[in-house]
């Protein structure tokens, strides 16, 4: 297995490389030069399997050989023991035709954590194998921060920086990241918003002199293994559904703003899983929903919603998918991300446009309808959904035909979201683990968003680590 970039301008590497190379060093974002399948055989074989045994099995289709199996078991058992229920991603069923794959038992409470302790654990590994220092650079709307802070905190080698928008995360997401007192860990708290701190993160690694000099490494979902961790829990909730549900397709409701959650769903189809549709939940920020539905990619004015982690204009990992879309077209993608770059805005021809719509639905869930969908499953099922956990219920509401069933992903705990949660006139119980949060003390930098003042705190922050 090698990999390659959506720009096609760099050499085919191997696993490890892509995953400290991040963002690749021609602008663009790393995949795998061939999608792996499997047969009906291999897939009842891992319909079997616990969900650490899975991980194992589709890793071992991505990594080339370049880790031992001891140490791939070892990685990956050390990553999911801190996960609170013993199924990592359990299934819940909702309705005969909708069921919920909770994806927040890790320990910051969200579906990050399912990628991020696997590549916390996974950069130390490396760091040793390699003799490597590793300073890691994100930005996140919310939710990566802090299980990526929680991935490396304390570890020898690492450090790790993490761009978010100021006052644009809720308080548990913020107190999260700031009361982690671990002297490897910056957080930045910048003035703008989430896309702001995400396109300055791609051209501080764009800067391939400031990259090398800095020994920067990625934890966004530009870095493919986070991607490849996420593939593992469309196989896993498929799996736990059929036995329920006695179905050969599915579809998959998925609550996104950067497009790497159901990126990973889409990589799963590619592989072969039985997947009917892939519906795609924004909220008022919904440039992804206006792509489906007409082919145009252009982001419009920033607007704060309940659903805060969702809150992207520009999403990091659509080139993934123009990539795909336009049959590993790296030249041609090239001249798009190019042409983006300099117009805003991208428009996909009427037969591209047709593939997208035969994978894809999609739908906007604006602020009432998220609220109500909140209260509607409270009062009926007695089940809380987050705010973005409830767009994707929404969106499954609406997108799904009579008949089909749909595995809604439930991406971060509700407690994280309080502020929405209280709206419904809902009160809510904290775990201890969130509510001690708040009686401790905060540690983080507010900062203009402005790249140089951004480029010379990291670099200050690196030389004294």
């Amino acid at each position: 297995m090698q990999y390659v970039s959506t720009r096609g301008k760099i050499d085919s590497i191997g696993f490890i490389d892509a995953f400290l190379m991040g963002l690749a060093n021609d602008g663009g974002l790393i995949v795998p030069k061939q999608i792996p399948t499997f047969t009906k055989a291999q897939l009842e074989g891992w319909s079997k399997l616990s969900y650490t045994e899975l991980v194992f099995e589709i890793f071992k289709l991505f990594t080339n050989d370049e880790i031992s199996d001891t140490d791939l078991k070892k990685l990956i058992e050390d990553s999911y023991s801190s996960f609170r229920h013993p199924e990592v991603t359990p299934v819940t069923k909702l309705t005969d035709e909708l069921y919920l794959l909770e994806l927040f038992h890790g320990p910051t409470f969200a579906f990050k954590d399912v990628a991020l302790q696997f590549m916390g654990q996974f950069y130390s590994y490396v760091a040793k194998k390699r003799n490597l220092n590793i300073n890691i650079l994100g930005a996140t709307s919310g939710d990566t921060g802090a299980s990526a802070i929680e991935g490396v905190r304390g570890k020898e080698r690492i450090n790790i920086c993490i761009l978010h928008p100021h006052g644009k995360v809720s308080k548990v997401q913020e107190l999260q990241m700031t009361t982690v007192q671990d002297d490897n860990v910056l957080n930045l708290s910048v003035d703008g918003n989430f896309d702001d701190c995400q396109q300055i993160i791609k051209e501080l690694f764009a800067d391939l002199e400031f990259k090398k000099a800095n020994d920067l490494a990625a934890i966004n979902s530009i870095n493919f293994v986070r991607i490849l961790a996420q593939i593992v829990y469309y196989f896993y909730a498929y799996f736990r559904v059929k036995e329920q549900a006695n179905v050969e397709k599915v579809n998959f409701s998925v609550p996104t703003g950067n497009f790497g959650d159901i990126f990973a769903g889409y990589m799963a189809k590619r592989m072969g899983l039985p997947v009917n549709k892939l519906i795609l939940a924004t909220n008022e920020n919904n440039i992804l929903e206006r792509f489906i539905k007409e082919g145009v990619y252009m982001p419009g004015d920033f607007r704060m919603t309940y659903s805060p982690s969702m809150d992207i204009q520009v999403a990091s990992n659509f080139e993934r998918y123009l990539y795909y879309i336009h049959d590993e077209d790296a030249a041609l993608v090239d001249k798009l991300m190019n042409q983006f770059k300099v117009e805003g805005e991208i428009s996909i021809c009427s037969n591209s446009l047709a593939k997208v719509q035969a994978e894809f639905a999609a739908h906007g869930v604006l602020g009432d309808e998220c609220l109500a969908t909140i209260s509607k499953y409270k009062e009926h099922v007695n089940y809380l959904l987050d705010p973005h956990s409830a767009c994707g219920v929404a969106a499954a509401q609406s997108c799904a035909n009579e008949g089909e069933v749909t595995i809604s992903l439930a991406t971060a705990h509700p407690a994280k979201f309080n502020e929405a949660i209280s709206l419904c006139g809902i009160e809510q119980t904290y775990p201890e683990q969130i509510s001690s949060l708040f009686n401790k003390p905060q540690k983080q930098t507010r900062i203009s968003g402005d790249k140089q003042a951004i480029a010379e705190a990291i670099t200050e922050f690196y030389a004294k680590a």
